[in-house]
């Protein structure tokens, strides 16, 4: 296992290269002069030509690349240029609010989703399952964006029940949590309802029922308990996909998590702060896919046991390939 973690990590080292590159190579074709644009048609001619000194614009591509990689290996992910503070410590400062965003969205979705998957499982083809296939269909296709702006407008607007903007209170956590749960509520009631649907059908399921067990005890206690496995994953991968969820969220409601701080420095033009914010996003989203398939490893022996029998079928080749030589 710990090589597969290993591998795994060494994996991320090309990842997160190319993530660094192609934000420099979107920012160098950018039109027009980056340092113009974050200046202004007013400054002057000096001005615009110590700002690209500073940000040493004036260097080759791969020179910058290389000193923006240089300097992100040993934590410096750049200044802001609107704050005058270190990136990371901006970022790591905004990320609580963040983390915070994505795992009451996803812990509510499991608690909504779950019971919704087994429900629509349990009526399989009658208009029980059928409105719950509806819904869930309606809620995975309708954007994150448009059903956060029509909560703006239904309980901001109209009713003036919670507020449009911050978090200075429980109350406006409430429509960003809203806004994405509700499309994870989604996935996950289709996932828990094909994965029912495929261990209701099992032999043991069938036992246990033959036992005398109860419909109840035999759904949630024998037939839940081995669909949870994909379901996890589901859930895990949600959790790391999330995040372009979370800056569309952040930035309708205004959280001052790590999306809105990314989208506020492309709109102002803040380049050092762009450059390490999708960095840190790239590392966040790596690590947490790391996590997620570690843990379903230990959830489900097959994969470790698939694992554990390719790494022998390797070695044996690699044995038999230096007999052969």
């Amino acid at each position: 296992m710990w090589k597969y973690i290993v591998k795994r990590l060494l994996w991320m080292i090309p990842v997160l290269l190319g993530v660094a590159l192609i934000v420099i190579i979107l920012i160098d074709i950018t039109p027009g002069d980056p340092a113009r644009l974050f200046l202004g048609t007013r400054a002057s001619a000096e001005d615009v030509a110590a700002f690209r000194e500073q940000l040493h614009l004036n260097d080759p591509i791969l020179v910058r690349y290389a000193r923006f990689i240089w300097d992100a290996v040993r934590g410096d992910f750049g200044t802001s240029l609107i704050s005058g503070e270190p990136v990371l410590k901006d970022l790591l400062v905004r990320f609580p609010y963040t983390l915070l965003l994505i795992f009451l969205s996803v812990l509510l979705a499991l608690a909504l989703g779950i019971p919704l998957g087994v429900y629509a499982a349990t009526h399989q083809y009658t208009w029980k399952d059928n409105a719950a296939i509806f819904a869930s269909l309606f809620c995975v296709s309708m954007p994150n964006f448009w059903f956060a702006l029509v909560l703006v407008q239904i309980f901001c607007t109209k009713l003036h029940l919670l507020p449009n903007l911050g978090i200075d209170s429980w109350k406006g956590w409430i429509l960003p949590i809203v806004s994405l749960t509700i499309g994870y509520t989604a996935s996950i009631a289709r996932q828990t309802r094909s994965s029912m649907l495929e261990q209701i059908r099992q032999d043991f399921v069938i036992t246990a029922r033959a036992k005398g067990q109860t419909e109840r005890k035999v759904i949630y206690k024998h037939a839940l308990k081995n669909a949870l496995i994909p379901i996890i994953m589901v859930a895990g991968s949600m959790f790391g996909l999330s995040l372009g969820g979370a800056i569309i969220a952040e930035t309708i409601f205004s959280i001052p998590g790590t999306g809105n701080y990314a989208m506020m420095a492309l709109n102002r033009r803040d380049f050092p702060a762009i450059q390490g914010s999708v960095l840190f996003l790239a590392i966040l989203f790596s690590v947490i896919m790391l996590l997620v398939d570690i843990v379903f490893a230990y959830v489900d022996p097959r994969i470790r046991s698939q694992y554990s029998s390719n790494m022998r079928r390797k070695r044996k080749e690699d044995s038999e390939n230096e007999q052969e030589a």
